[in-house]
C-alpha cells in the first residue's frame, strides 16, 4: 500500500465521519469545539481503560495464582 492510497483512504474515512456526525454542516468554530470534545472523550476513554483494565487484570491474575498454585493454609491450623 503506497502513501497516496493511504492518504486517500484516511481522507475517505474522515469524510465518512463528517457525514455520519453531520459535522460538515457546522461552522469552523463549531467544528473545533466538536472535534476537541471528541478527542478529549477518546483520550479519557483510553486512559481509563489503561488504568482500570491493568488493575483488574493484575488482581485477577493474583487471585488465579492463589487459587491454582499457592493454596494458603487454613487460618485455624495456623493458630494451633
Amino acid at each position: 500500500m503506497d502513501l497516496k492510497s493511504t492518504k486517500n483512504f484516511v481522507f475517505w474515512l474522515f469524510c465518512q465521519f463528517e457525514l455520519i456526525t453531520c459535522s460538515y454542516l457546522m461552522e469552523p468554530w463549531e467544528k473545533v469545539l466538536f472535534y476537541s470534545f471528541n478527542i478529549c472523550m477518546v483520550g479519557t476513554l483510553f486512559y481509563t481503560t489503561y488504568a482500570c483494565v491493568a488493575a483488574h487484570v493484575s488482581t485477577a491474575l493474583q487471585l488465579l495464582w492463589n487459587l491454582l498454585g499457592n493454596q494458603q493454609e487454613n487460618a485455624v491450623s495456623v493458630v494451633k
